[in-house]
């Protein structure tokens, strides 16, 4: 049995999150694919979008239930639109799932001032107004959650990514302050921080020698799935995490 399907068969069941209204940004692929079948397999209603059009069609028509639109979200219209349109054939949103982001390896002395608004819109702008957009329905519904999605790589400073690692920086600062203000209004802000998670995307960058010295600068053996961020994902959207908001959650193995 692989490392995915053992996650998945002993995945725990949130009864609170049946019937959730959940949103997630970058759902076609990779972690996203992995958010948006574990939260299918809640009984929650799941709507995602992506840039990448084709592979979200054939994972909402593998799921039958999720509802998908290809979207830029560097367009905050398109986004904006997107969100209007769920929230009406769901009847609102309670969970966002702020999970987007490019990590494309960029050099630091090639970054213009247009590729740096570029990288900015792509794996930090959207999560904020995505927010703003999805909070007035959670403030009427009487909560919510919010889920963003950081980085390890950061905190490990490494290398060809210092674009990616700033928006990443900021979000985990944006989740702070989200939390603070929208906590009153029953409003749960949190951050995800994986470390290397094994996607086809990811082993683009990692020969097997790399991936190895991965396993061996973490503290467990062995490379985190999709599955194993997703269980993470649940938990904080459930109602079992109801006073936790405000923090980062890592799930790295440990990766020091």
């Amino acid at each position: 049995m692989g490392a995915v399907e053992a996650s998945q068969r002993t995945r725990a069941i949130y009864p609170s999150l049946a019937g959730k209204r959940v949103f997630v940004t970058g759902g076609a692929s990779g972690i996203g694919a992995g958010l948006v079948e574990a939260f299918a397999d809640q009984g929650a209603r799941v709507a995602f979008v992506d840039i990448d059009g084709a592979s979200g069609e054939a994972l909402a028509a593998r799921l039958e239930t999720p509802l998908f639109r290809e979207c830029d979200l560097r367009d905050l219209a398109a986004l904006n639109a997107s969100i209007e349109v769920f929230s009406a054939e769901l009847g609102g949103i309670d969970v966002l799932i702020n999970n987007a982001a490019n990590d494309d390896r960029h050099s630091f002395e090639s970054v213009t001032p247009e590729y740096w608004d570029d990288r900015m819109a792509t794996n930090l702008r959207h999560l904020f107004f995505a927010a703003q957009a999805v909070v007035p329905a959670m403030r009427a519904a009487g909560g919510g959650a919010i889920i963003n999605f950081g980085s390890i790589s950061w905190h490990l400073g490494l290398p060809e990514l210092v674009l990616y690692q700033t928006a990443k920086a900021a979000i985990e600062g944006m989740t702070r302050s989200m939390a603070r203000d929208l906590g009153r209004a029953g409003i749960r802000v949190t951050t995800i921080v994986p470390g290397n998670v094994q996607t086809p995307r990811q082993e683009r960058w990692y020969t097997p020698e790399g991936e190895a010295e991965i396993v061996a600068a973490q503290c467990l053996d062995g490379r985190i799935q999709p599955a194993d961020v997703a269980s993470l994902a649940l938990f904080l959207a459930s109602d079992d995490a109801r006073m936790c908001t405000g923090h980062d959650y890592f799930v790295d193995a440990g990766w020091r």
